[in-house]
């Protein structure tokens, strides 16, 4: 018999649990049973343990002093109005806490740190950077937020200061160019506003065609443009249309030495590429106020899908690089789950003692060993066909079998909806988080067996992997750990597992950037004369030191 927990479906205003929630708040996706049962046989969670404990819903009621004096936040409230402004502490707080796993331990054990003094919510870039000159002016920090996804710690206040939300005003489409087939957006845009109005071009702009950006990674839905830019993230469609840097065509940012705008053109040899410099820079160059992009035509009709399981890693692995070498064209979503990540899978998708699920252990695709391959095709119809054809053809090739568009279908109906997992599982104690790093397919084995051995070294836990970003040249590799831990367990085994991704050879993200949670690791991962590069960039871009202290390792406050 299925068990049933109480999960919590009520989220108050102003509490703790409104701030570190994921998502919607009228939105839920619970654990299913299936989920659930494991998790109880999993951890040997007693009785006691299935009564939910520090869940947030107290409300956030205690006032943090403003260091501010009353005449600089009387200036700035000229700068933007007094609507554009917040001293609130609640307010605050939701301006320096993102979605790590330290943001949701802090928030449940009710520690708040690192918050700026005032949050600013300005209309444009003019009023950007009249504020970046009056904190230049003042000594005064400014950080900068989108709509809050960060899983690095990317925008803490840890110098107090100014935090920019450039999510309530700065989210206009400037301009659709259909003959370059651009848009030029502003940062704080949501990636399914922009979206919804490109993949409507044709009515809204007068275009002669729909478009799609692209780019859908899991936090899609909360999001912004400018978000992804600065990080250098990565959509889950990325292996056909690349990580947001192959999308950007030319951006304007404002910077303590003066703007910077690239022009809009797609290749030039002119020197090092300031686009590229800007790009990943997480506000600690300047602060993004505008950027185009390159756009698809959107054309879902013709996206075709497929899935296949592999009795093996090593044949799964095979396959994959096969099909992205094989100049059969690239796949769309094209995502391979090591045997691990597959059990769970099945148990998510309902396959789990399934029909099928016997029929493939008959036919020796057994668990603990298979690994699911899913994916789809997009573009032009001949090419999504052809892509389809090719990866049938060499999955079978290395002993696949055909699972059909199902599974695929089964997975894109909940992927934005998983993360709303998270919640529910820790107010019983159980955490979920994630690493992704990337390397070349000839170190991969060694990154995967290096990662989940330190995983399973260092906590009693689930350690799932999945490859979701792939290259000719290499791929990602996705970790989602599952243990019972508290916060300094999860901090120390946090530490160790980042160290095991470096000492493999690994890059220590692929997509999800640096902030503040990585920066210790970035000295290694670069070299010295590389990281002096980029202190030197900094040293130019921004003297004082105003913008983003502590991310990137460039500028962190100093421990005494």
């Amino acid at each position: 018999m299925a068990r049933e927990l109480d999960w919590i479906t009520t989220t108050p205003e102003h509490s703790y649990r409104s701030i570190f929630r994921w998502g919607n708040p009228s939105v839920f996706k619970h654990p299913n049973h299936r989920l659930v049962e494991y998790m109880i046989s999993r951890f040997s969670l007693s009785e006691k343990d299935l009564q939910p404990s520090s869940t947030g819903r107290e409300i956030l009621d205690r006032k943090v002093p403003v260091r501010l004096g009353s005449a600089r936040i009387s200036e700035l409230t000229k700068i933007v109005g007094k609507s554009n402004i917040s001293v609130d502490t609640y307010d605050r707080v939701v301006a320096s806490y993102g979605k790590t796993m330290i943001d949701l331990f802090r928030l449940r054990d009710k520690v708040l740190e690192n918050i700026p003094d005032a949050v600013l919510y300005p209309s444009d870039a003019a009023q950007v950077a009249r504020i970046l000159k009056f904190a230049v002016k003042n000594r005064i920090s400014i950080n900068t937020k989108g709509a809050g996804s960060s899983v690095t710690r990317g925008f803490e206040a840890e110098r107090g200061g100014l935090t920019l939300d450039l999510s309530r005003h700065m989210k206009r489409i400037q301009k659709l160019d259909p003959v370059n087939q651009t848009v030029t957006v502003e940062p704080g845009i949501l990636l399914p506003d922009l979206e919804s109005q490109l993949q409507k071009a044709s009515a809204a702009f007068g275009s002669p065609y729909n478009y799609t950006l692209g780019h859908f990674p899991q936090s899609y839905e909360f999001a912004t443009v400018g978000g992804a830019v600065v990080t250098r993230g990565a959509g889950q469609n990325s292996t056909y249309y690349g990580k947001i840097e192959h999308l950007v065509l030319s951006q304007h940012y404002v910077t303590p030495a003066g703007d910077i705008v690239t022009r809009e053109i797609p290749a030039k040899s002119t020197g090092p590429d300031l686009d590229w410099m800007l790009m990943g820079s997480e506000g600690t160059f300047g602060i993004l106020v505008s950027v185009t992009l390159k756009l698809h035509r959107y054309m879902p009709e013709n996206t075709r899908r497929f899935s296949y399981m592999f009795k093996d890693f090593e044949s799964a692995l095979g396959a994959a690089r096969e099909i992205l070498q094989s100049e059969g064209g690239f796949p769309s979503v094209f995502r391979l789950s090591d045997p691990e990540e597959t059990d769970i899978a099945m148990r998510l998708y309902g396959v789990h003692g399934s029909i099928l699920d016997r029929a493939l252990k008959v036919l020796g695709y057994r668990p603990h060993s298979r690994c699911l391959l899913l994916g789809t095709a997009d573009g032009n119809p001949k090419y999504s066909s052809l892509v389809r054809s090719n990866v049938a053809r060499i999955a079978r090739r290395f002993g696949a079998f055909p699972t059909t568009s199902y599974v695929t279908k089964k997975w894109e109906h909940g992927r934005f909806l998983d993360p709303y997992m998270r919640d529910d599982l820790m107010d019983f104690g159980v955490i979920i988080d994630t690493l992704e790093c990337s390397t070349s397919w000839a170190n991969l084995p060694h990154v995967h067996s290096t990662v989940r051995k330190a995983c399973h070294e260092n906590a009693d836990a689930v350690v799932m992997c999945h490859l979701s970003h792939l290259y000719p040249q290499g791929a990602n590799l996705y970790f989602i750990f599952i243990a019972r831990m508290n916060r300094k367990q999860f901090t120390d085994y946090h530490k160790k597992v980042v160290s095991a991704i470096a000492a493999s050879g690994a890059a220590i993200s692929h997509h999800h950037g640096i902030g503040r949670l990585l920066a210790p690791w970035m000295e290694k991962a670069q070299g010295p004369v590389a990281m002096g590069a980029i202190r030197s960039l900094k040293q130019y871009f921004d003297p004082a030191g105003t913008l983003n202290p502590g991310v990137l390792g460039i500028g962190a406050k100093k421990k005494r």
